[in-house]
């Protein structure tokens, strides 16, 4: 989370005349052999996005637990929490045209077993990507930025 007198980036363009109501989110940026998953979204009409893993917090649940529960449930990964990496908010329509703004939370986070049973959005597939492609193929600039700063704060000093 931010600390006190940080500002957090606001992504996306806001539709005239339509409210994005905030929903706390938490997202994941996992590796593994110098790449990160990724999420591969179909929709029911045709297309798709990239998405890193994750989405909104569950009444009761932390950012964290949401990142590690939208891991199994997306991509079918059980993963660990290694560090926060960074808050980003972002407008965001979703594919039946309701609208949120994403209060998200993200984090750096390790695999610790692949995890299939836990998958339950068929809409999802696991991709692994380099970070460097992820950077120009994910869809919301939020989670190309949340890379950024992953890769960032992984180079040499």
């Amino acid at each position: 989370m931010p600390r006190p007198g940080e500002s957090v980036p606001q992504f996306g363009q806001p539709a005239a005349g339509r409210a994005y109501p905030d929903r706390p989110a938490a997202f994941a940026i996992v590796e593994r052999d110098g790449k990160i998953a990724v999420a591969r979204v179909t929709f029911e009409t045709g297309g798709g996005r990239l998405d890193l893993p994750g989405g909104g917090l569950d009444p009761g649940e932390t950012a964290a637990q949401a990142a590690v529960r939208e891991c199994g449930e997306e991509v079918g990964l059980k993963v660990a929490i290694e560090a926060e990496i960074a808050c980003a908010d972002h407008y965001f329509t979703n594919e039946d045209d309701s609208r949120v703004n994403t209060r998200g939370v993200f984090f750096a986070a390790h695999v610790e077993a692949e995890a299939p049973a836990l998958k339950i959005e068929a809409d999802h597939a696991l991709e692994w990507v380099a970070p460097q492609d992820a950077l120009l193929a994910l869809d919301r600039e939020s989670h190309a930025w949340a890379v950024a700063a992953w890769l960032r704060l992984r180079r040499p000093a």
